[in-house]
């Protein structure tokens, strides 16, 4: 026995306040101009995470390419990402295809730096998943992500110049995702490709990181995403380690450090951004409540049947 007397009374337990809240908007913790003469290419960067990391890039003074499968959500943040003050350019590519890749860096350079945002991504209990359902979140996912680093790695390769590349993956990569089947093994197939090419292109003054954001609302979440989150019986704040949610700026802060000169011996890491919930774990474990009950679906009954 310690001696020591157990809390006793409301209010004996200290105070929870959670993790403090990030700078504002602007804030950096590097040189103003540590992206200056660089260009940083963003798939998915039109809308979202993507784009609220392509914005810190922007302050830093990188040049921007802004790559997207259409072209509803580019101009729109173009204008948003030029106010910037940054110089910032647009190509309609889909990962999937690596012809267009090429194309797209045949026709604006190779850039200094790539990060790997473009993903595909909905909740559906695995025995309710088709074949192409599979198949476009993999593709997008996982191996329009290998298109993507695959052209930048082999243009720096014959130029024998650096690179960065910043592969934005998810926590279910380690933990499986029920409800997200096709993404959880999508994304573990990107951990790994980060483990493996830091290995191989390293020699060759190539790094390649990974990058998993926690929970950060932004205007861009689909309608299911946003119902499932506005579901949750008690606020979003409330059910996370940190008391808070993230803000998309964080995941962008990380992302500019990664890539940095400050982060060069940085390689085949994984780092992750959410305040410490993937990590969440309870004394006494919930009762277990089965996919399709969370979704709201019936009972699985195979086609055709009765």
């Amino acid at each position: 026995m310690s001696g020591e007397r157990e809390p006793e009374g409301p209010g004996a337990w200290p105070p929870r306040q959670g993790l403090p809240a990030p700078p504002g908007a602007g804030a950096s913790a590097l040189p103003p101009a540590t992206y200056e003469g660089r260009t940083v290419l963003v798939t998915g960067g039109g809308t979202g995470l993507g784009k609220a990391i392509a914005a810190e890039f922007a302050r830093l003074g990188a040049d921007l390419l802004i790559v997207s499968r259409g072209e509803g959500h580019l101009g729109a943040a173009q204008g948003e990402l030029g106010k910037l003050g940054t110089r910032v350019r647009t190509a309609v590519c889909d990962v999937r295809d690596p012809s267009r890749i090429a194309e797209v860096f045949a026709e604006h350079g190779t850039p200094d730096v790539l990060v790997n945002s473009a993903a595909a991504n909905f909740p559906v209990p695995a025995e309710d998943m088709s074949p192409n359902a599979w198949r476009a979140v993999v593709d997008i996912t996982l191996t329009g992500t290998w298109f993507m680093t695959r052209e930048f790695g082999r243009r720096h390769l014959a130029a024998g110049t650096p690179g960065s590349v910043i592969c934005v993956g998810a926590s279910y990569a380690w933990t499986g995702g029920p409800g997200f089947a096709h993404s959880s093994a999508a994304k573990a197939g990107v951990k790994n490709l980060v483990e493996t090419l830091a290995v191989e292109w390293g020699p060759y003054g190539i790094q390649i990181n990974g990058l998993v954001p926690g929970l950060m609302p932004h205007e861009d979440m689909t309608p299911d995403i946003r119902a499932n989150l506005s579901a949750t019986p008690s606020s979003l704040d409330a059910r996370q380690p940190a008391l808070r949610v993230g803000a998309p700026r964080e995941l962008g802060w990380a992302a500019t450090f990664l890539a940095s000169p400050y982060a060069r011996y940085i390689t085949g890491h994984t780092l992750v951004v959410d305040g410490a919930n993937w990590q969440r774990r309870g004394v006494v474990s919930p009762p277990v409540v089965p996919v399709r009950e969370q979704l709201g679906r019936g009972p699985y009954r195979p086609e055709g049947a009765p």
